[in-house]
């Protein structure tokens, strides 16, 4: 199926509504849906939370009667069996659409075509891939999870000039600006857990939540704050064992459990030489359905996640300043023997924001 200029203005409108979940609809993907005849929309909507209608059904309801003979749009294939809610390619058949046009195909077992051929069979016409990449991008993490079994890792780092991330001393508050610790809030809302070690806990007590910015369209679901804690050293009074928001410990089989740790819950995890394997980490976050992760750790947890290929993104934050070459370094990676042999990644965007920068960077 051909797609004509209205069709990518009202896929890019459908897009819009879906990025309005970008911060509330996890473990869900972000969904929008648009309805039309031609250039008149007469129904949108998008899916706001996991559990509550999804988008085809808000486009529905508002189109009412006009949905009949109409076009819909939707980012996402429409669902095809019985979850939280009702299949929607039920609902689409049974409001008499004519046409369905479709940005991503959904990997997920339970739809992954089923949905395609659902309203195929009821004799709609049904067009695939138009924004394809661009409604990807919005669901990467749920891509990630649904075809690797892993989620999408995000590596957030601030740093200096010349490459440093705190002091010798570590002290480390703050090398950016307020704007852009501001930017970061949006970041971690977006993702399904904060990922830290517990180096970084017992070092600086951070909190790990998610503070509300002013703009934000609903509150977001609060993200899993995940700490990779081989002994189980996480000391009472540390803010990640508050209430505020759920907390796993990744832990060794063997680590003792203090009672001051029942406020969070503890899993075990393989591991070799005295440390978690990370991949396995990754997995069993997948299995809890998480789909982006929001890492905010010391050099030597995102070095070893750079090191073993387990990062998908850099999220980098350069302050204009100086910190000299005693300071702590952005990364601990191993030695390379030749240049060749060096991560190559690629700019993805650039901004200013405050007086920092702000770079995302993927691998070339």
């Amino acid at each position: 199926m051909s797609f004509t200029a209205i069709d990518h203005q009202h896929m890019a409108h459908a897009l819009r509504l879906a990025a309005r979940g970008l911060y509330t609809t996890q473990p869900n993907p972000r969904v929008g849906c648009v309805m039309a005849h031609g250039n008149e929309v007469v129904g949108s909507g998008w899916h706001q939370r996991a559990g509550e209608p999804h988008a085809e059904v808000f486009a529905l309801r508002e189109a009412g009667e006009r949905a009949r003979g109409a076009t819909a749009y939707v980012t996402l294939e429409p669902c095809a069996h019985h979850g939280r809610t009702p299949p929607c390619a039920d609902a689409l058949v049974a409001a008499g659409v004519a046409r369905v046009v479709i940005a991503a195909e959904d990997p997920f077992p339970q739809v992954d075509g089923r949905g395609v051929e659902k309203l195929r069979a009821a004799g709609i016409a049904v067009g695939v891939g138009l924004l394809r990449e661009e409604a990807r991008e919005l669901n990467i993490g749920f891509f990630s999870r649904i075809e690797r079994g892993r989620p999408f890792v995000r590596v957030k780092l601030a740093t200096s000039l010349d490459g440093r991330t705190a002091l010798a001393g570590g002290e480390s508050k703050w090398i950016t600006g307020e704007a852009a610790r501001t930017d970061v809030q949006r970041w971690r809302a977006r993702s399904s857990a904060i990922l830290t070690g517990s180096g970084t806990v017992l070092a600086d007590n951070p909190r790990l939540t998610v503070r509300q910015v002013e703009g934000w369209a609903g509150s977001p679901v609060l993200p899993w704050r995940v700490i990779l804690d081989t002994h189980l050293r996480t000391p009472p009074g540390s803010h990640v064992l508050d209430t505020t928001a759920p907390t796993l410990l990744m832990h060794a089989a063997d680590a003792p459990v203090a009672a001051h740790l029942a406020t969070a819950e503890r899993v075990a995890i393989a591991g070799h030489g005295g440390q978690l394997d990370l991949a396995a980490v990754l997995a069993e976050l997948a299995r809890r359905e998480v789909s982006e992760v929001h890492v905010e750790a010391g050099p030597a947890l995102s070095g070893a996640l750079f090191a073993q290929g387990l990062v998908d993104e850099l999220l980098l934050y350069v302050a204009p300043v100086l910190l000299g070459d005693q300071a702590r370094p952005l990364l601990q990676l191993p030695p390379l023997a030749t240049m060749a042999d060096r991560w190559n990644l690629r700019l993805v965007d650039q901004r200013q924001v405050g007086a920092d920068w702000r770079l995302r960077l993927r691998g070339a």
